[in-house]
Formats: C-alpha cells, sequence, structure tokens
C-alpha cells in the first residue's frame, strides 16, 4: 500500500511540493466554465494548510507549446484565493531564483501556486536538471494530481525520486475506489463502453471481462464491434486496426462466457448532406453514417443496468457534443443515476455528460480522471504510482 499525506507528520514549517491537476475546462474567451477538479484537490491542500506546511502547488493548463499567457494559471491563483484568503500567492515562473526567494518569504501555512509547469518543455521530458530544480524547492513531495499520474513528466515523477513522497486524498479515494471496483465487484456487474477508438480501451475491456459478467458497446466504436461480426455499417467511422482489436475482444468474451452487447438501432443522417437530417435505422447501409445509439438499444441497455448491482460507464455512446446527437448518452446517464446499482464513471466526456444530464449527485463515484482511468482500469502501470514509496508497517 502506497503511502498517504495522512502518514505524514510534524509538518509544521515544512515546505512541501504539491502536484495538482487545475487542467479546468475554459470557454473560448478563456473563463474557466467547470471547476470540480480544483474543488476535489481542497482536501489535501486544507490539510496541509491546517498543519503549517508552507505549500508549493504545481500544476498543469492545457498543452501549451512555450509560455502562453492564454494558459497561465493567475486565474486560478484568484479561485483558490476565495477558499484560502489571505494565504495564497503566485509565482510568475516555476524554477529560478525568484521562485525561490518567494519560497523563502513564505510562512506556514500559505500556499505558493506555480506558473503553468507546461511551460516548460523540460517537464513533459521528465528532464533530470529540471526535477532537480522544482525538487530543491521543497522538502517533501504529495501527488494528487489523478488524472495525470500515468505520465512519466518531472512533476509527478522526476521530482517524487529526489524526496520524501506520499499521495494525497483525491489520488488514493481513486485507487481504493476503482481497484476495489474490479478485484471485488457487486454482482451482476455490467461496464459501458462508448468513444471513438476501440484501441485506446482495449486493456481496460479486457481486464474487466475478467469480472464484468456483460459489457455494453456504444459510440463510434461498437462500429468497429459490427464490423467485427460482418454487420454493414454504412459510412460510419472504423478502422482496419479497430475491427481485428473488437474481433480479439469478441473473442476473449467468447472464451470467458461473457456477454457483449452492441446496438440494435441507430441514429444516423446521410452522407454529403450538410443539414444533417437524423432519422432512425436497424441496419446501417449504403451512405449512411451512424452517430448515436437508437431508442430500442436505450431501452435493451436500460433493461440490462436495471438488472446490475454494479456499473463502470466510461465514453460517450454517440456525438454528444453534437445536440441532435446526444439522447443516447444522457438517457443513459439518467438511468444509471437513477439505478440502485453502485455506479462508476470515468473519463472526461462521461463526466462531462453525467453533468449536463444533472445527475452528476446520483452516480456514486465520478473518476477525476482520463487517461490514468482506463490504465487503472486496464492494470497497466502507472509511473506516478510507482515512485511513490510504500507504507511503513
Amino acid at each position: 500500500m502506497k503511502r498517504s499525506i495522512r502518514d505524514l507528520v510534524n509538518l509544521e514549517g515544512k515546505r512541501v511540493f504539491l502536484r495538482t491537476d487545475f487542467n479546468l475546462p475554459m470557454d473560448n474567451a478563456g473563463r474557466i466554465t467547470d471547476t470540480t477538479r480544483l474543488i476535489s484537490e481542497l482536501p489535501t491542500i486544507r490539510f496541509l494548510v491546517e498543519r503549517g506546511a508552507r505549500v508549493i502547488i504545481c500544476s498543469h493548463l492545457g498543452r501549451p507549446k512555450g509560455f502562453d499567457f492564454r494558459l497561465s494559471l493567475w486565474p486560478i491563483s484568484l479561485i483558490l484565493m476565495k477558499y484560502f484568503p489571505g494565504k495564497v500567492s503566485f509565482a510568475h515562473k516555476v524554477v529560478g531564483d525568484e521562485v525561490k526567494k518567494q519560497v523563502e518569504c513564505m510562512s506556514n501555512g500559505s500556499i505558493l501556486l506555480l506558473e503553468n509547469v507546461r511551460f516548460y518543455k523540460e517537464e513533459t521530458e521528465n528532464d533530470p536538471e529540471f526535477s532537480k530544480e522544482l525538487a530543491s524547492l521543497a522538502d517533501i513531495y504529495v501527488n494528487d494530481a489523478f488524472g495525470v499520474i500515468h505520465r512519466k513528466h518531472a512533476s509527478t515523477y522526476g521530482v517524487a525520486r529526489l524526496l520524501p513522497n506520499a499521495i494525497g486524498f483525491l489520488v488514493e479515494n481513486e485507487l481504493n475506489i476503482i481497484t476495489n471496483a474490479l478485484k471485488n465487484p457487486q454482482q451482476p456487474f455490467i461496464a459501458i463502453f462508448g468513444g471513438a477508438k476501440v484501441e485506446d480501451k482495449i486493456s481496460a475491456i479486457l481486464n474487466i471481462l475478467k469480472t464484468a459478467d456483460i459489457i455494453l458497446v456504444g459510440g463510434a466504436m461498437a462500429y468497429s464491434f459490427m464490423m467485427a461480426k460482418n454487420q454493414t455499417i454504412g459510412r460510419s467511422f472504423s478502422s482496419l486496426n479497430s475491427v481485428t482489436i473488437a474481433k480479439q475482444i469478441l473473442e476473449e468474451a467468447q472464451k470467458a462466457g461473457k456477454r457483449i452487447v452492441l446496438p440494435v438501432d441507430h441514429i444516423a443522417y446521410m452522407y454529403g448532406d450538410k443539414k444533417r437530417k437524423t432519422f432512425v435505422t436497424e441496419v446501417l447501409s449504403g451512405e449512411m453514417v451512424g452517430c448515436d445509439i437508437g431508442p430500442k438499444t436505450i431501452k435493451l441497455f436500460s433493461e440490462e443496468i436495471g438488472k446490475a448491482k454494479q456499473v463502470i460507464w466510461n465514453g460517450p455512446l454517440g456525438m454528444y457534443e453534437e445536440p441532435k446527437f446526444q439522447k443516447g448518452t444522457f438517457e443513459i446517464a439518467k438511468i444509471i443515476g437513477h439505478s440502485t446499482a453502485y455506479s462508476i464513471v470515468g473519463g472526461g466526456d462521461s463526466a462531462s455528460a453525467v453533468k449536463q444530464a444533472h445527475c452528476l449527485r446520483m452516480i456514486n463515484h465520478v473518476s477525476t480522471g482520463g487517461g490514468a482511468t482506463l490504465k487503472l482500469m486496464g492494470g497497466e502501470s502507472l509511473p506516478g504510482i510507482e515512485v511513490i514509496q510504500e507504507k511503513s508497517v
């Protein structure tokens, strides 16, 4: 078991390098539209502040190529100030003498938010010298950035190797909930997978096949499974590689005696139709483009979910970013929310859909990770976890 923040003692006056995930969504004007991820980090920050630590927060925002004022963490420092009045200051850089002076001037129980760490290319390169510079700012390292726990970057891996370390409450909670749900599921256990590429989710699907009773498949990846079963998909999205992987998954499911349930009808439009006039069809052929699950599929999936005691969902079931293709994803979100099953939703799109469908509070656990959640579901290694010290007995 990895060492947790709760195992750290004598934090008074200690400099704690806290890696968080403040990669918050923004609109076209650069305004932050959702602070859920930041709020989920507050228990860890509050724990450190209340114990008199000097909290140096490091995060990224977006994928900048060098400095980009539109992706500065300055606006996030203003949000933090609302939760910790009089305790938050901002560093316009991440490393260097100026930052070191700011750290030296910190008082116990104060917070220093560093600028966007991805403004430095050395971050994603896991540069050893950059890691040393970051580590020189602190006495202890805490990782509470579950969304990037699968990245082998300087701030998630390199620094952790150089300091006594631990995981924060958010990471600890994510690991415990998802791992326990996969190892000791409540049966019947249903997994729902959507999204575009089956390649991105093969490990998760194959791993979940070991304990799940049924897997429901929607989204664009469903068309690859349909092709693998020699069904026509018209002009719907797929690829040769996706179909090959889908065949492999279907074969594994058959060996394990598990059911994979595919859509039985679709919301589609005709290729080339600029207005994308939609219609319902049970067979995708010719110039048809499938973009959402149809009413019969919603009913079928609903019946299966109704029998479950545990549901894990990852990936939208259609092109939900377009209003005319939202119904399938939103209806399934509501069905899961209103079911009696223990529910876990993982992935940014699925979490966003649950929120837009106004059933966020009805889901037992909404994971803050995207790729990290998938890798954890797939039983893959997470560099940001591997580097954390084991808890002493």
